[in-house]
């Protein structure tokens, strides 16, 4: 029994529809402002032979038949991300994407099976460019939607307002009083598990016997810090540790974290950059640490991408970023679900034939 009319019925259109109408205005203003930048759009396949480096991130995959009926395994991407550094080593310097991708085990007011990713990249210009990026497009969105805040659910952010720039450490520091310095020693050296699982029981959170110090940092950060970043304004949030770094170069500075951001408003995270990894050695060791942990947690594990990592012997430095299309949209309507600004959303279970 549906528990409530479907998205293509009259009067529910009527009053999803002026959402709507913003996401497109918002979708065009975003073509203007890369295409003023001299950005070129690309079209990457959503077909790939990998879908993701990444443990907790789950692919739909299927079968990809040859006309004389070999068959091989395939996936929906989770991200354009490797088919767009394949275009960088090929000569690309200023490309950006705007992507349906594909994500599975994934569904809630801020999580959809299938959503829109805006990725960009840089080739040879500093993470702060994508900082300045990140912060023009929040302004953009607004402009677009005709809305004077972000908002979600009763938390606010001033989308014309200079964005906030936080370490992840003094985050801490500042929400969680835990001083993340206390486990992570000298880079050449294992994170102290338990110094910070103690801490975070020390503020109610429940840790498991077999988690790791980036399942204890990840649940911190999620119960602890995330709702309490992007409120006024928005939060970029910066330097992750080194374990966290996921495609991102470590700092050079101080390799105890790596050269990653995220942005965040309302208490909703809406892009991920990092200054971009082009190591392939390193990031193949990074891929079997990954393939590891997710065969521990869900019994299997993705394939990798060589093509990709033979590609990274030729990329250039660049810089990259991934933000949550439909989050922006959410946050420039007030939308409180991630349906409410998809034309035509994934079905629920319940719907399947």
């Amino acid at each position: 029994m549906r528990l409530s009319s479907p998205f293509w019925t009259a009067d529910r259109h009527a009053a999803r529809r002026p959402k709507l109408l913003a996401r497109a205005a918002i979708i065009a203003a975003t073509r203007r402002l890369f295409d003023a930048e001299g950005f070129v759009e690309v079209d990457p396949s959503a077909l790939q032979a990998s879908p993701s480096g990444e443990a907790h991130l789950h692919a739909f995959q299927t079968i990809l038949k040859t006309i004389d009926g070999a068959q091989n395994r395939a996936y929906l991407h989770t991200s354009p991300e490797f088919a767009m550094k394949k275009l960088l080593a090929a000569g690309e310097t200023k490309i950006f994407s705007l992507a349906h991708v594909y994500r599975n085990r994934e569904r809630g007011p801020l999580h959809a099976p299938e959503f829109s990713m805006l990725e960009w990249y840089r080739v040879g210009e500093p993470l702060e460019a994508l900082m300045a990026d990140c912060a023009a497009l929040v302004k953009l969105a607004a402009e677009a939607a005709g809305a004077s805040r972000l908002s979600f659910r009763g938390r606010e952010a001033d989308p014309f307002a200079e964005p906030e720039r936080l370490s992840v450490r003094d985050a801490f520091l500042k929400h969680a009083r835990v001083d993340l310095f206390e486990s992570l020693s000298a880079p050449e050296r294992t994170p102290d598990r338990d110094r910070l699982a103690s801490q975070a029981r020390a503020l109610g959170l429940r840790v498991a016997e077999d988690d790791s110090w980036s399942d204890v940092f990840s649940r911190m950060l999620t119960d602890r810090i995330e709702p309490n970043l992007g409120l006024g304004r928005a939060t970029l949030l910066f330097d992750y540790p080194a374990s966290e770094a996921a495609l991102a170069k470590l700092s050079p500075d101080d390799p105890r974290f790596a050269r990653r951001f995220e942005l965040y408003a309302c208490g909703v995270e809406l892009a991920n950059a990092f200054d971009e990894l082009t190591d392939s050695l390193e990031q193949q060791r990074r891929f079997a640490v990954e393939a590891v942990k997710k065969r521990k947690a869900y019994g299997e594990a993705f394939p990798v991408d060589l093509d990709f990592l033979s590609a990274l012997e030729h990329m250039p430095a660049a810089s990259g970023a991934a933000l949550g299309f439909d989050r922006l949209a959410m946050l420039a309507t007030g939308a409180e679900r991630i349906d409410d600004v998809q034309w035509a959303p994934v079905f629920e279970a319940g719907d399947a034939p």
